[in-house]
């Protein structure tokens, strides 16, 4: 339990300071360098990282088909639930892990379409469809929630010690070349990934103590 409220504070100082960035987007040294003359807080910095990358259209779709690779990890454990929901034919004879990690992949999705509607900046591109939603990246926040639960996930149903590790290695890779990614491509200010990387570590630790405090609820009730 000590270590849960660890992770729960901590995760209460990754939300803070997400807030505090939200605030300093809006308030900090705001200059309209965005397309179309959006405006975009800690503009200087923002900028020159921009202008560091430039835009690179390889390296965009890259973390894109790594974006569908990590929704793909979601779907598998999603069909996991189900077909132990079919072959158990019980709710409660779910592992109660995967409810867990359901519930996170939920709390996340809300995120996303959260902050589709409401926009704190644009992107610093305009892509296919015009002015885009750009804070935070969601692709970073996805993708690093998704691939990170999952490595507790693989390393306790695989079997196979060296498929275990070379699968959750694979997890941690694409989630580090998918926030590197985002940022170098240039679809995204520096503090959209900062905000990405904010949530979705935020998120993690959630994730972490309940799937804790569940493991702890269940060893208690088998005693």
């Amino acid at each position: 339990m000590k270590q849960m409220s660890k992770e729960v504070r901590n995760a209460v100082i990754l939300l803070v300071l997400f807030v505090l960035l939200i605030i300093g987007i809006k308030t900090i040294d705001v200059q309209a360098i965005g397309p179309e003359g959006t405006k975009i807080g800690f503009a200087t910095l923002n900028n020159a990282v921009h202008q560091l990358f430039g835009v690179h259209e390889g390296l965009y779709e890259l973390t894109d088909v790594l974006g569908k690779i990590a929704l793909l990890t979601a779907a598998g454990f999603a069909c996991l639930g189900l077909y132990q929901l079919i072959t158990r034919k019980n709710l409660r004879k779910v592992d109660m892990d995967l409810y867990v990690l359901g519930c996170g992949y939920a709390a996340v999705i809300l995120l996303y379409v959260f902050f589709e509607i409401c926009v704190i900046n644009y992107r610093p591109v305009i892509l296919d469809e015009g002015l885009e939603a750009s804070f935070p990246s969601s692709h970073t926040m996805v993708v690093l929630f998704i691939m990170i639960t999952a490595v507790p996930q693989f390393r306790k149903r695989l079997k196979n010690r060296n498929v275990m590790i070379a699968v959750n290695c694979a997890c941690l890779v694409i989630a580090a070349v998918t926030v590197i990614g985002r940022l170098v491509c240039g679809v995204h200010w520096f503090t959209d990934i900062v905000g990405g990387l904010l949530l979705g570590s935020a998120m993690i630790l959630l994730h972490n103590a309940a799937q804790k405090y569940i493991a702890d609820l269940q060893h208690s009730a088998s005693k």
